[in-house]
Formats: C-alpha cells, sequence, structure tokens
C-alpha cells in the first residue's frame, strides 16, 4: 500500500473539490496535468471512488485508461489497499474487467476500459455511467472519449481527466483545457513539487531521465512543441561505449524491414542486468543500388545471429512476409513489435539516459542516424521526419518489447 505521509495544497483540492460547500462542486469536470510522479493519479483515483460513494449508491461508473494493463497499474492496484484500509471491501472481477466496491450497506460498480484507438469507442456503447475518470486522456483518441462522455447521462455526474502534457495542438489541450471556464472545468496544473513523497534525490534522478521536449512536458509539466534533434543527448561521444568483455546472459535482434527503403537489423546482448547494441545489420537499397529479397535478408540476419542463442526476433508489424519468412524456416522465434511511435521514443530517450540501454561504438550506422533524426516542425502535432529513422525504429521496437516491458533480466534470460 502507498505510504501516505501528507497531503499537498493542491492534493487537498483534488480530494474535497466536489464536497457540498466547497467553491469548486458546481463544477461539472476535473482537470489535472502537469508533470511525472508529481501526486495527481494516486489523488485523483482516491477522490473518485469517495465522491462515488458520497453522492450515489447502487451506480455504474467507469475508469479509462490507454490500456486495461496501463490503468489496473496506475490506478486500480495502487487505490484497492488504501481503500481496504478506509474499511471499504472491493471485489475485483478480472476476467470481466470490473469491480464491485461495498462500504457500510453501499454498493457500487467500476468498469475498466481501454481506449488505445479509435475502435475503442464500441467498447463503451449503450451504458449509463454516473460518472468516468480517465488515466492518461492525452493519449486516448477523440472519440473514445467523447463517447465515454456520452454514457454520464445520470443526474449529478462528473468527469475526472488526469494527463501529462503532450503537443500544443492536442485536440484535449485545445478543447478543454484552453476551453476549461466554457466547460465548467476545474483546472489544477502539478509540479513535482505538489507531490509531499517525494524527496529530493527523486525529483533529481526524474529530471535526468529527460531532455529537450520530453525534459519540458513530463519534468516541467508544459505543453510545448516539438523542434530539432530528436535524441539530442546522443551527440555527447560519451553515451556510447565498448562491447563488454564479458559473457552475455541472452540475445535478442530488433528488426525494421524494408526492401526500396534501408533494412536495420540490431544484435543486442544483456550483460550485468543492461542490454547492448553490440552488432547490427543495415542494407540501404538505394545507396547500394540493388535491392534484395527476403532470403537475402534472413540471410543477412543468420550472419548477424552467428551462433549465438538467440531468445527471439522481434519484427516491425507491417513486414508481414518476413515475419512469416522467419517463422516458416523455423530457427527463431519472432514477435510483431509495437509500433507507438511518440511513446516509444520517450520510453527509449528514459532507457538511454537511465542506462539499461547502451549503443556500441561498433554501431555505425545508429550513430549516423542519432545525429540526423530530426522533429518534423512543419507538423503541428509529435511526428518526426521519415528519413534516418530505420534504426531508430528497430532501437524503438527493442525497447517498447523487451525493456520498458516489465521484464526483469533475470525473466528475460530465463526464456532462452
Amino acid at each position: 500500500m502507498a505510504k501516505i505521509k501528507s497531503f499537498s495544497k493542491k492534493q487537498l483540492c483534488v480530494l474535497s473539490w466536489w464536497f457540498p460547500g466547497s467553491k469548486n462542486c458546481c463544477r461539472d469536470a476535473l482537470i489535472c496535468d502537469g508533470a511525472v510522479r508529481s501526486g495527481k493519479t494516486f489523488c485523483m483515483s482516491l477522490s473518485f471512488v469517495l465522491w462515488s460513494f458520497y453522492c450515489f449508491s447502487q451506480a455504474d461508473f467507469a475508469f479509462c485508461g490507454k490500456t486495461i494493463r496501463s490503468l489496473k497499474r496506475n490506478m486500480i492496484t495502487p487505490i484497492i489497499p488504501l481503500l481496504e484500509s478506509l474499511g471499504f471491501r472491493c471485489e475485483e472481477k478480472h476476467s470481466q474487467n470490473y469491480m464491485t466496491v461495498y462500504y457500510h450497506g453501499i454498493c457500487n460498480r467500476y468498469y475498466f476500459f481501454g481506449g488505445k484507438d479509435e475502435s475503442s469507442a464500441a467498447l463503451i456503447q449503450g451504458m449509463t455511467l454516473s460518472g468516468v475518470m480517465f488515466d492518461e486522456v492525452a493519449l486516448m483518441p477523440r472519440s473514445f472519449v467523447e463517447q465515454a462522455m456520452a454514457r454520464c447521462s445520470v443526474n449529478g455526474s462528473k468527469f475526472w481527466f488526469n494527463c501529462n502534457p503532450e503537443y500544443p495542438q492536442h485536440w484535449f489541450y485545445t478543447e478543454w483545457i484552453k476551453k476549461k471556464e466554457e466547460k465548467n472545468a476545474l483546472y489544477i496544473h502539478f509540479t513535482m513539487d505538489d507531490n509531499p513523497s517525494l524527496s529530493n534525490e527523486v525529483k533529481k534522478r526524474y529530471e535526468g531521465l529527460y531532455s529537450g521536449v520530453f525534459y519540458e512536458r513530463f519534468v516541467k509539466g508544459r505543453w510545448v512543441a516539438v523542434h530539432g534533434a530528436v535524441y539530442p543527448f546522443m551527440a555527447d561521444s560519451e553515451m556510447y561505449c565498448e562491447v563488454p568483455s564479458s559473457g552475455f546472459e541472452s540475445y535478442i535482434v530488433s528488426c525494421d524491414y524494408g526492401t526500396v527503403n534501408p533494412a536495420s537489423f540490431g544484435l543486442w546482448g544483456l550483460c550485468g542486468g543492461e542490454w547492448y547494441r553490440i552488432d547490427e545489420y543495415y542494407f540501404d537499397s538505394r545507396k547500394e543500388g540493388c535491392q534484395k529479397t527476403d532470403d537475402e535478408h534472413y540471410e543477412g540476419l543468420c550472419r548477424l545471429c552467428g551462433d549465438r542463442n538467440i531468445q527471439r526476433i522481434i519484427v516491425d508489424p507491417s513486414a508481414a512476409s518476413f515475419i512469416e519468412l522467419i517463422r516458416r524456416y523455423g530457427k527463431y522465434k519472432v514477435t510483431p513489435a509495437q509500433n507507438d511511435v511518440v511513446n516509444g521514443i520517450r520510453k527509449v530517450t528514459a532507457a538511454l539516459k537511465n542506462g539499461k540501454v547502451h549503443i556500441c561504438r561498433n554501431c555505425m550506422a545508429s550513430r549516423r542516424e542519432f545525429s540526423l533524426y530530426r522533429w518534423d516542425e512543419r507538423r503541428g502535432n509529435d511526428v518526426p521526419v521519415k528519413e534516418n529513422d530505420h534504426a531508430m525504429d528497430d532501437i524503438r521496437y527493442f525497447v517498447t518489447a523487451v525493456v520498458d516491458n516489465n521484464s526483469s533480466p533475470v525473466a528475460i534470460a530465463a526464456e532462452r
């Protein structure tokens, strides 16, 4: 259970804004944005449940996240022990993605939804809700959010929004934060200083994880536009290392496949709990003046792997023919990669800066692309220029699938 020493002024406002007599009790919505680890998520989820029991009985509510998995990690799992310590009884139906909560003869139900893409809106249609809590709302499609809000037809229902900042033209920023008075919403901006449980040492650690636009958004909590290099800190030669001389515990390969466009494969080795890009295969058909077939690229993959025991090959999900070829040969286990570009870039930034991932000096294609990979400043949203991005993509596939997948190094090695 989370240890609560005290609440900050902004956290207390979140906990009490809906209470009768509060100057904000007539608001229809609460919006909390700002820095990571600023204490907004935990107090919002607690306040949401307390409000629901104060105002309703035998009612239905919704917790919504980017995915149900992230929702449970961020909100549901942390809040249940605290609710139980306060006298609530929680019965979670894991297979049906909802929980029933009881308190002094009152019972309410809380359904869990993931709003990962446009098709997610259909999941929540037809329900009648008394309130909805959106975690990471800026990562959800507008259609899903508006469909969930349309379900709140019960008198006294309210909307609760929580997010970290994105780009200034994001629909949620323009339609809700910029129009908060028009929407009758209470807006509270959080910084790390608004979380009393966060030590100065932890604050400094998070400040060191991000740079550039991600520092502005996740540390400063600002809705800022992207510009310049995607990974500016990789211009420092100290960010590259020699291949470790000690043995590796496990090997994985990540692939961004291309025939007309370059193909980039990265060989990763696990050493001392950290991952190293120790070698790579990079073929640019335009530069070489010829194209390779799937079988020829597969031969390059085999040369890259050598006689190593490769745990798995992670491949660009759009490369269906290459994935099928690897499966047909049966030599390697292959899994399609996740392809959330901006969120993946943020994860790569953190992994490189906290030392979970290292790029070895001999990986010249990666080093070249790190120096050239840029945000597309002509676009109003977060989009990198589609050039010099093939090693960047395969690195992102690896980090998202392996490093950021809550897998310990021991568990990764044990899968072999």
